[in-house]
C-alpha cells in the first residue's frame, strides 16, 4: 500500500525546498525526499560556502594591500584555515536549522532516503512506497570527472570545501567560473595558485571584456596562468607531492590539484527507465517552459535540467510551479532570459543579458552600439595599487534597448540587481542618460557613458 500525498519533491536543494515550501503554503500534502544534508549543493559544497571563503579571501587583499595608503600600519599576525572552516561550517549548520524550520512551519515532511521511481507516479524510499499527482525532480548536479590517467589524486568542488589546512601550492583545472572563482580565492589567502584551462581564455560563455579582463588581473596579483593546456595525466610522489602534466608537455607541481571540469545531471539513480521521462544526450531531464517532463504530472528544476545552474533560477521555476499547480495560475513560468549573474573572482564579475557577439549575431553589428567604460575606483585613490573597473553596455537598434550590460571590478556585484531589474523591463540607453548619477559611486559610470 503505498503512502498518498499532493505533492513529492525529490531533492532537498535550494530549487525543491522553494517549490515544497511554497506548496505547503497553499495547504498541499508535501513530502520533500533528501537523503544527504538539507540545501544541496548551493548551502553545503557551492555558493554559501564560497561566498564565504572569498570574503576571507578579500580581506585578506585589504589589510595586505590596501590598508597603508589609508595611514594604517596593520599586519596579519595570524591565519587559521582550520579556524575559518570550523566557522563557516557552523554557519552552514545554522542554515540547515533554518530550513527545517520554514519546511516545519508550513507541514511539510521530510524523509532522509534515496529515492527511486517504480512507476511514474509512484516513488520508493527507504522500503515505502509513495505516489502522488505531482512529483518534482529536483535533484540537482555533481562534478564532472576528466578520465585520466592518476585522477584519484586529484579534488573537485566538493573536495576543496572539505579542506581542512590551507595547501602551499594549488592548481585549478577547469575554465568555468567554479574554477575562476576558487582559483582567486585561493590566492587572495596567500596559495601559490596555478590555473589551467583548454583553450585561449576561460570563462568563454561570458563577454570577453570580462574573461580577458579576468585574466589580466589574476596576472597582475601573480597568479600562474597556463591556457591551452589539456591536462594528461597526475602523479603522486614518494614525497606526497603531485604533479600534473599536460598535453603540450607542461608539467606542475603541486600540493593539491583541483578539478572546476563542469558538473553533470543527478539522474542515473532515479529509476527513471521505470517511468516515461525523457532525458537529454548529456542525461537532463527534458522539460518545456513550465517545467513539465514527458510524463505527465512530472516536473524538473535547476541543475537537473541543463539551462541555467543558479540557485535563483532553481528557486524562481520552483516557486512558479508551485503558483501553477497549487494557488490555480495556470499560465506562471520562468523566463530564462536575461539572467543576471555575478562571478566571485578578484574582482568580481557582474553580467546580465547578451554579450557584444551574441547581440552582433541577433541584431546584426551594424545595429549594436557598445558603450565603455574603464576607470579606477576611489578605494584605490590613496595606494599604490590602482585596481580598474572595466564597464559595458551593449545596445540594439535606433532606440538603443540595452541588451546587455557588464562590468568587472570592485563593488559591480552589488551593482547589478537593480540595473537587472532596468533591462529586464526593457531599458534603453537613453533612460539610463535620464537618471542622475550618485556620486561618488562605481555604479555611477553606467548612466555617464559616452
Amino acid at each position: 500500500m503505498s503512502k498518498e500525498y499532493d505533492y513529492i519533491v525529490i531533492g532537498g536543494g535550494s530549487g525543491g525546498i522553494a517549490s515544497a515550501n511554497r506548496a505547503g503554503m497553499y495547504g498541499a500534502k508535501v513530502l520533500l525526499i533528501e537523503a544527504s544534508d538539507i540545501g544541496g549543493t548551493c548551502v553545503n559544497v557551492g555558493c554559501v560556502p564560497k561566498k564565504v571563503m572569498w570574503q576571507a579571501s578579500s580581506m585578506m587583499e585589504m589589510v595586505k594591500r590596501d590598508t597603508q595608503g589609508y595611514g594604517m600600519d596593520v599586519e596579519v599576525k595570524g591565519f587559521s584555515f582550520k579556524k575559518l572552516v570550523e566557522n563557516r561550517e557552523a554557519y552552514i549548520d545554522n542554515l540547515h536549522a533554518a530550513y527545517y524550520r520554514g519546511l516545519d512551519s508550513n507541514k511539510v515532511e521530510v524523509l532522509a532516503e534515496y529515492a527511486t521511481f517504480i512507476d511514474d507516479h509512484t516513488i520508493e524510499a527507504g522500503g515505502e512506497k509513495y505516489t502522488a499527482p505531482h512529483i518534482l525532480i529536483a535533484t540537482g548536479g555533481r562534478p564532472k570527472k576528466l578520465g585520466i590517467p592518476g585522477e584519484e589524486y586529484a579534488i573537485d568542488s566538493n573536495g576543496f570545501f572539505a579542506l581542512e589546512e590551507l595547501p602551499k601550492r594549488v592548481v585549478f583545472i577547469g575554465a568555468g567560473y567554479i574554477a575562476a572563482e576558487l582559483a582567486g580565492t585561493i590566492h587572495g589567502l596567500g596559495a601559490e595558485t596555478h590555473w589551467a584551462f583548454r583553450k585561449e581564455r576561460p570563462l568563454r560563455d561570458f563577454d570577453d571584456m570580462l574573461s580577458e579582463k579576468v585574466v589580466e588581473h589574476y596576472l597582475e596579483d601573480g597568479m600562474h596562468i597556463y591556457p591551452n593546456s589539456i591536462p594528461h595525466s597526475i602523479e603522486k610522489l614518494e614525497s606526497g607531492e603531485l604533479v600534473i602534466t599536460f598535453e603540450n608537455g607542461t608539467k606542475i607541481t603541486a600540493d593539491s590539484i583541483v578539478f572546476g571540469t563542469g558538473r553533470q545531471p543527478n539522474t542515473d539513480n532515479l529509476g527513471l527507465e521505470n517511468t516515461h521521462i525523457k532525458l537529454s544526450d548529456k542525461g537532463y531531464v527534458k522539460v518545456d517552459k513550465f517545467q513539465n517532463s514527458t510524463q505527465a504530472g512530472v516536473y524538473a528544476v535547476g541543475d537537473v535540467i541543463g539551462k541555467i545552474d543558479l540557485t535563483p533560477v532553481a528557486i524562481a521555476a520552483g516557486r512558479r510551479l508551485s503558483e501553477r499547480l497549487f494557488n490555480g495560475k495556470e499560465n506562471e513560468y520562468l523566463d530564462y532570459e536575461t539572467i543576471p549573474t555575478v562571478v566571485f573572482t578578484h574582482p568580481t564579475i557582474a553580467t546580465v543579458g547578451l554579450t557584444e557577439a551574441q547581440a552582433k549575431e541577433k541584431y546584426g553589428t551594424e545595429n549594436i552600439k557598445i558603450y565603455s567604460s574603464t576607470f579606477t575606483p576611489m578605494y584605490f585613490a590613496l595606494g599604490e595599487y590602482r585596481q580598474k573597473c572595466d564597464m559595458k553596455l551593449v545596445c540594439a537598434g535606433e532606440e538603443e534597448k540595452i541588451v546587455g550590460l557588464h562590468g568587472i571590478g570592485l563593488g559591480v556585484d552589488e551593482m547589478l540587481q537593480g540595473f537587472a531589474v532596468a533591462i529586464k523591463m526593457g531599458a534603453t540607453k537613453k533612460d539610463f542618460d535620464n537618471t542622475v548619477a550618485i556620486h561618488p559611486t562605481g555604479s555611477e559610470e553606467f548612466v555617464t557613458m559616452r
